[in-house]
């Protein structure tokens, strides 16, 4: 993507985003009066799910605009498109989001909406949607289809709070190991939320999903306590690029915090049907680190202990706190336990579990002699409820939150 001038699009997106709230209410506000048919895209029937909706928009133009002479920005507006057909977006609409963007930043610049930043903004809008709409023409010409329906075949309950689904999709669903979909219900029209592919591609084309239940989460709570076998769900397009890219000849350490044991696993079940002869000459194996925040909560242990058999050069290391002590003192005994492992030079490592746990661990590893660029994970958006948005100026300043990104394996900081 090329504007005509990239600083006028960034300074004016400073300002509309220090009014972020404001300019979000405006957009919709507009969108909604002058298209009212486009309210069947939200779930209305939730407001904190349209809040979440609501601000990918805003978190989308967040990443155009730090990325406007980033040549992988294109393959990011791609993929976008590509996945908006599931909600379902026409392309009539990407005109009418366009003339109410255009609108809000109006009214939130004011005398500094001049002609030339409109015209900026004009043409950069275009040059996404284009983008966009090419994404979701390609997808549709190769046969993708908008989204997979899946029938539940089997249910597994890990405790009140975890349960591993099994799906068939009713069309193939081609991915790689370490992927991610989205998930919807027909209990919750609209609401749809990531959750990675707990194994490797199957001949019966089944796939596991491990949810886990979140605070106030309406469609994990759905999923874990409502859901049963027989149901129907719907999966959108595999994403993220949290797969295996390791060099044969290289060790791996894999670490998963809670339900991020899921996208691990399918690694690991790569490995074993890749097979571990290439690495039988060095004197480095593979290394597994599990964490849990309690014992009860080691819910697929049988699992690890049977790819653990499959994989003889695979050292494996669970973590939970001590017995009465805090769930935070897993990560705490997890950092120690990384600190005691030696040759983090020599091992490519691959990180999966909450946001926070990720960053921490991520930030820890190179001090301990990783490579920086050899640490592999997607961050995921957070499946509970949505903070809320700074309400002025000085509060934005002071407290600006990260932005929900709807596609984030494409940042490449957390690829």
């Amino acid at each position: 993507m090329a504007p005509v001038d990239p600083e006028i699009l960034r300074t004016s997106f400073a300002v509309v985003e220090r009014r972020a709230e404001f300019a979000v209410k405006y957009f919709y506000a507009h969108l909604f009066r002058h298209h009212p048919d486009l309210r069947r895209l939200f779930p209305v029937d939730f407001p904190e799910e349209t809040r979440r909706q609501r601000d990918r928009l805003f978190a989308a133009l967040t990443h155009v605009v730090e990325r406007l002479e980033d040549p992988t920005l294109t393959a990011y507006l791609w993929a976008l498109g590509r996945d908006h057909r599931k909600y379902p977006v026409q392309p009539e609409h990407y005109a009418a989001v366009g003339t109410s963007l255009l609108a809000a930043f109006a009214v939130v610049l004011g005398p500094a909406w001049q002609p030339e930043v409109e015209k900026a903004w004009s043409e950069a809008y275009a040059t996404i949607a284009d983008a966009m709409l090419q994404g979701a023409r390609e997808a549709a010409a190769e046969g993708e289809p908008p989204w997979w329906d899946a029938q539940v075949v089997a249910r597994r309950g890990c405790g009140s709070d975890l349960a591993v689904l099994t799906l068939r999709p009713a069309r193939p669903l081609i991915y790689l190991p370490g992927q991610y979909v989205s998930v919807s219900t027909p209990r919750l029209p609209g609401i749809w939320r990531p959750y990675s592919l707990g194994n490797a591609p199957r001949a019966d084309r089944t796939v596991d999903l491990h949810v886990s239940r979140v605070e106030r989460g309406v469609l994990s709570s759905t999923l874990v306590g409502r859901v049963r076998e027989g149901e129907r769900l719907r999966l959108g397009a595999p994403g993220g690029r949290f797969t295996l890219r390791t060099p044969a000849e290289r060790p791996v350490t894999f670490i998963a915090a809670g339900s991020g044991w899921a996208p691990v696993k399918a690694l690991l079940e790569q490995l074993v049907r890749t097979g571990d002869a290439s690495r039988a000459e060095s004197p480095y194996g593979h290394r597994l680190f599990v964490v849990a925040r309690d014992l009860a909560h080691l819910y697929d242990r049988a699992a690890v202990e049977d790819l653990r058999t499959r994989l003889p050069r695979l050292a494996v290391t669970f973590i939970t706190p001590a017995p009465g002590r805090p769930r935070e003192q897993a990560t705490d005994r997890l950092l120690t336990a990384l600190g005691n492992r030696a040759h983090w030079d020599r091992h490519d490592v691959y990180l999966a579990g909450p946001p926070p746990l990720v960053e921490e661990i991520r930030a820890a590893l190179p001090a301990l002699g990783a490579s920086a660029d050899r640490i592999f994970h997607d961050l995921l958006p957070p499946a509970g409820p949505v903070r809320a948005r700074p309400s002025d100026p000085a509060e934005w300043l002071l407290g600006r939150p990260r932005p929900t990104w709807h596609n984030p394996a494409s940042r490449e900081p957390y690829a």
